[in-house]
């Protein structure tokens, strides 16, 4: 599957304020590690969102937020966002949870 490139760039753009990110293909798309850890990626048009556990409620009540189904099952722990709810600060805020997510695991 293909990614949304432009999304892709918005991403690292916006990471590479911070930590150190790397970029991986992964599960069909483009994912971004933090510390080792994946904390976003772009999957088709959505942005793919590591989400701390406690936070998983909040998240899927967002404009856009739909558990991710990987093979045909919802794996805890991440959401997919819609693309076109992802302007800048909505955007920025979904990277900033990605971040935190990988931020509590220890470094890889």
């Amino acid at each position: 599957m293909a990614y949304d490139e432009v999304l892709a760039e918005r991403v690292r753009e916006l990471l590479e304020e911070g930590d150190k990110v790397v970029a991986k293909k992964m599960f069909g798309g483009l994912v971004f590690t933090v510390r080792g850890n994946t904390a976003v990626g772009v999957v088709g048009d959505d942005l793919l969102v590591r989400v701390p556990s406690d936070d998983t409620p909040q998240a899927l009540a967002q404009p856009g937020a739909r558990p991710y189904e990987f093979r045909d099952r919802i794996s805890k722990g991440w959401v997919l966002v819609a693309g076109e709810v992802l302007d800048d600060d909505v955007l920025d805020d979904w990277l900033q949870l990605g971040r935190k997510a990988a931020g509590e695991l220890p470094p890889k």
